[in-house]
């Protein structure tokens, strides 16, 4: 058995040596360490809870959707998930062969705060899973306790879609292609079902499961889409994540703060849950700008009208404007506007522009949190030897359910991946000179 690199010199020359010839994404670079992020056992044990949590949480969004079109919750609610989106869509995400198909994956964007974890977002079409699986496979070759180990990834993948599958990407997704090829011949070494990758503008479906890596939004320059769906709703395919838009909305930390709708979450959720995710979310509103009564305010705004909200000073707005979804601009961070950090001018043609788009495309307002900055360690190439930085850190532990649809679902914790940035960075995604690795418990 070989050794494991013992310096920190031969880890990054092992690390390097194991990447993929491919790579495992388009043109993206990142500073390597040879160290994971150590997270307390306490914080791995909360992490592994999350999952559980964040599933009840799911199924009950999709429940109180169905629930608001049928009539026996505020209409509204369907409203504001459905506005914007296109007629056939919403027919397919209400089709009711498919009206329990909840997503397989969970994965929240969890920024590390001084007093525990916000959460900014879930994702349900994540991209992270190939390089989360080699980040995990490779670290653990000298650090034992890497969470989920060497094969969590691998595993909780293939648990959702035991029999293989067809993993159909996008052309918009094309980004991600080399780490789901990775991914399929790293699962296919493993077990005897086969997971092949397909370009979705060229696919056809076959008679097999099928792992959606397009976006709703991109379905027209998807030609098979509809033939997917209609395979799906007959029983003839297992397609996952659904075509069901209103779960894949920002919205939702809005929708769950509402006050209206407090007796319908109480009714799906215990209130020990209900405690634990308002402690994770930061609150947050949906830009609506239907008049209010004279006599009203937005809550913990203290404003009458949300233009109002660009009059306010620097110190005021310690506040995230980003676009709930169905648009190319609602991933990567791409819309998000943090408004300490604007100019007055910016904030407030940001939030003119939010209040415009509605109803097509609404954005959601959230209380912004802070990361908390510490030291992280790095291999410098200029020099040549470990350097150390003062990073933020957004965690994405990424959830698999092996049984999506069961009365108890079965979350599996497979893998969690630490993107740092440099602490002057408010915005914490993927950048040149940000670091991944994956997390280890202590």
């Amino acid at each position: 058995m070989t050794p494991p690199p013992d310096t920190a010199a031969d880890r990054v020359a092992a690390i390097r040596k194991a990447l993929p010839k491919a790579g495992l994404f388009a043109d993206k670079e990142w500073r390597i360490s040879p160290q994971p992020l150590v997270l307390p056992k306490g914080t791995v044990a909360e992490l592994e809870r999350l999952g559980h949590q964040l599933a009840l949480f799911q199924r009950a969004a999709n429940t109180l959707y169905h629930q608001s079109v049928k009539g026996k919750a505020p209409a509204w609610l369907a409203a504001y998930l459905d506005a914007g989106k296109p007629p056939q869509l919403i027919a397919q995400a209400r089709h009711p062969a498919l009206r329990d198909a909840l997503p397989r994956i969970i994965r929240p964007d969890l920024i590390w705060t001084e007093d525990g974890f916000a959460i900014t977002e879930l994702d349900n079409l994540p991209g992270g899973i190939g390089l989360t699986a080699w980040l995990n496979q490779v670290y653990s070759k000298f650090d034992p306790h890497v969470v989920g180990g060497p094969e969590g990834m691998f595993e909780g993948f293939a648990s959702m879609l035991p029999d293989g599958a067809d993993m159909v990407v996008s052309a918009e997704s094309a980004d991600y292609q080399p780490e789901m090829e990775w991914l399929a011949g790293q699962l296919n070494s493993r077990r005897d079902s086969t997971f092949e990758v397909h370009p979705a503008e060229t696919y056809s479906p076959r008679g097999r499961a099928v792992y959606r890596f397009f976006e709703l939004f991109d379905l027209d320059n998807v030609p098979p889409a509809d033939a997917l769906f209609a395979a799906a709703a007959a029983g003839d395919i297992d397609l996952t994540a659904p075509y069901k838009h209103y779960l894949e909305e920002k919205m939702w930390s809005a929708l769950f703060c509402s006050r209206p709708l407090r007796d319908l979450w109480s009714a799906q959720l215990r209130d020990s849950h209900i405690r634990r995710l308002r402690s994770y979310f930061p609150f947050s509103w949906i830009i609506d700008p239907e008049p209010l009564p004279h006599q009203a305010e937005l809550p913990k705004l203290g404003i009458t009208d949300w233009r109002q909200l660009a009059e306010f000073s620097q110190k005021e707005r310690a506040l995230v404007l980003k676009l709930s979804g169905f648009s190319e601009l609602a991933w990567g961070s791409r819309s998000v506007k943090i408004g300490e950090d604007m100019p007055a001018d910016e904030w407030g043609a940001a939030v003119n522009t939010a209040i415009d788009d509605f109803p097509h495309q609404p954005w959601v307002l959230q209380e912004f949190k802070r990361a908390k900055v510490f030291d992280h360690p790095y291999w410098d190439d200029d020099a040549g030897e470990m350097r150390s930085m003062p990073v933020r850190a957004r965690l994405c532990p990424y959830y698999f359910l092996g049984d999506g649809n069961g009365t108890k679902p079965n979350v599996k914790l497979a893998g969690v991946l630490a993107t740092l940035v440099p602490s002057d960075k408010k915005i914490i995604h993927g950048m040149r000179d940000g670091i991944l690795v994956p997390c280890t418990c202590e």
